[in-house]
């Protein structure tokens, strides 16, 4: 009984070793790719750079580094800071309200018809046509933060809706035959079923809050931020720093991805290949 203990132990072992080398292996795959994709990206615009594509507005890469150096931290640094909590504001409400629209329309089904049409007006809109009302009635930020929650509202409840739905009927039977209400069966196997798929929308509702608030600040109404620097670039006609700018942006957004993709790593060990 001891030996068959024993094996079942070193057997154990030797697949979480397994299992760790494979999300090294993974991993190490997953990053080399990534690099491989940036160098190309580099080359490619170097090239277009070289050949005066669009005629010569395109600059090399080494000029929007060289300008973004000598511009420094004091232009982007203070503006980067301004769209990311403008953005982070926009994140926080448009996926809440999007969660709980979620939750609703799994415990009260016969709302989801009227939250689903309400989740596709708000993303068939044109929040571009919305941001000048919002500016003239709110001013300030607030059409910053609103763009930014109406650009991650829609695939977050999508994400929520699905993954409520998608929870194992012989768990959900099981707590149901204990005495478990609809309460105890959100909590204890709903929610949890749900969390791959609202993990997954909110990565993508990490850079769509990025631009919804960029957005937000290139309508005017706000002295600071990505988008109002990028404005001014262009008005400028420095064609460098508003490439700059954009650069700045798109790591931004990818900083908001890879936020959320490591929290996505850190609550789900359990689906680590699916999340990564």
């Amino acid at each position: 009984m001891t030996g068959a203990t024993t094996d079942s132990v070193v057997e154990e072992r030797r697949s979480l070793r397994g299992g760790l080398t494979a999300l090294r292996a993974g991993l190490h795959i997953s990053t080399l790719g990534g690099l491989a994709g940036i160098a190309i990206l580099l080359v490619a615009w170097a090239v277009a750079a070289a050949l005066h594509i669009a005629n010569g507005t395109v600059p090399g890469p080494w000029q929007v580094l060289h300008t973004m150096y000598t511009d420094g931290w004091s232009l982007y640094g203070p503006n980067f800071k301004v769209t990311a909590w403008g953005a982070l504001q926009g994140f926080a409400w448009g996926n809440a309200l999007a969660i709980v629209l979620a939750l609703l329309v799994v415990l009260i089904p016969p709302i989801e018809m009227l939250v689903t049409q309400l989740a596709i007006l708000s993303y068939c809109t044109p929040l571009l046509a919305l941001g000048p009302i919002i500016l003239v009635v709110f001013g300030g930020r607030t059409p910053t933060v609103f763009l930014a929650a109406m650009y991650c509202f829609f695939p977050t409840m999508v994400g929520a809706v699905s993954g409520l739905r998608s929870a194992d009927g012989a768990s959900l039977d099981l707590v149901r035959a204990y005495g478990g209400g609809r309460g105890q069966r959100m909590r204890r196997v709903q929610l949890i079923s749900a969390l791959p798929n609202t993990l997954a929308a909110l990565k993508i509702a990490a850079p769509s809050a990025v631009l919804g608030a960029i957005i937000g600040e290139y309508l005017g109404g706000v002295d600071s931020g990505i988008g109002v620097a990028l404005t001014a670039a262009q008005s400028a006609y420095n064609v460098p720093r508003t490439w700059g700018m954009a650069l700045a942006a798109a790591a931004l957004a990818g900083l908001g991805y890879a936020v959320v993709a490591l929290i996505a790593r850190l609550a789900l060990p359990w689906t680590r290949a699916e999340v990564r």
